[in-house]
């Protein structure tokens, strides 16, 4: 990759370190993560660091930080597995991203230490970290919160939930079996997103009663039309020798574009449905306090609460 490509690879990288991963986790809601969440500066700047010093010792004790973050968040994955003892779809996708982050934590650490980690050259590591962050974490844990939030027994949503994770495992399964393996996991991969698109734009966005969730989440899903076609053409053209689109050329926008337009939009507008919810919570609870305080004071001086009645009677 050429330096500009680099650079702007990086930038997608600090995004997804410095804000994806810690908006996404405030999005599940399990035991834990809320430390992990308040914690993530401690190892999300280390991590940052770690892209912009020289490849070494200092770089790779840096991402090492990174990725002992990342794998405390997937050590989350099998408790959550063990609590819950569902593989429903929805939960399937959260296992996946909060698994994902690791994968990009260790390649970057064999990136910045200059070692080829089962024998990938390094552009190809630094490549995995922002698309396991993207695509490993962010596509599934929207899929999961999409499928959660779609209609009961939306066949759209459970396939969105099934298909991400299983797109992004074949993806990586790809860099050790073939480009046609990567083709497939594009294709998978793609099929899931799309699907996430559509029950976003359809079901989703008309119902959220909010303008402007509602704007982020038609962002989220109209840019995912061609982010993800790039995908498509980018690993048919690898696997079949065909014309396709250069690193540079992706990065720019199947990249840029998932990154600000899916995975910050998305994140975004799930946090605004996350606070309505909470805020309706607590209203509800407030009303049930009230009205169960009232009761109880009628309860024990029912003489008054009927001459309260009547005074309201007679205004």
């Amino acid at each position: 990759m050429g330096k500009g490509t680099t650079e702007l690879v990086d930038l997608l990288i600090l995004l997804g370190m410095g804000a994806v991963v810690p908006l996404g986790l405030a999005l599940v809601d399990e035991p834990g993560l809320t430390r992990i969440r308040r914690l993530w500066p401690l190892v999300a700047v280390p991590g940052a660091l770690s892209l912009w010093l020289p490849r070494g010792g200092p770089a790779t004790g840096c991402a090492l930080l990174y990725a002992l973050g990342t794998l405390a968040v997937a050590l989350h994955a099998p408790l959550r597995l063990a609590r819950t003892r569902s593989l429903a779809p929805a939960e399937i996708a959260v296992l996946t991203a909060l698994a994902a982050p690791s994968v990009a934590g260790v390649a970057l650490v064999a990136e910045r230490s200059g070692y080829p980690l089962f024998g990938f050259e390094p552009h190809i590591l630094a490549l995995t970290v922002p698309h396991f962050h993207y695509a490993g974490f962010t596509a599934a844990l929207v899929a999961g919160l999409v499928c959660r939030a779609a209609r009961p027994g939306s066949a759209a949503a459970r396939c969105a939930a099934l298909s991400v994770p299983a797109g992004t495992l074949l993806v990586l399964a790809g860099y050790f079996l073939g480009n046609w393996w990567q083709f497939a996991g594009a294709a998978v991969l793609t099929t899931g997103m799309w699907l996430v698109g559509l029950v976003t734009w359809r079901e989703l966005r008309p119902r959220s009663g909010d303008p402007v969730t509602a704007r982020l989440l038609a962002a989220s899903s109209a840019v995912l039309a061609l982010t993800m076609l790039l995908a498509l053409w980018w690993a048919l053209g690898r696997a079949a020798g065909l014309p396709h689109p250069t690193l540079t050329w992706m990065a720019a926008t199947h990249g840029v574009g998932n990154a600000l337009g899916f995975a910050l939009c998305a994140l975004l507008a799930w946090r605004r449905i996350a606070a309505d919810r909470t805020a309706a919570g607590r209203t509800a609870v407030d009303r049930t306090v009230v009205d169960r305080t009232a009761a109880e004071r009628t309860a024990m001086n029912p003489t008054a609460a009927a001459g309260t009645d009547a005074t309201e009677t007679a205004r």
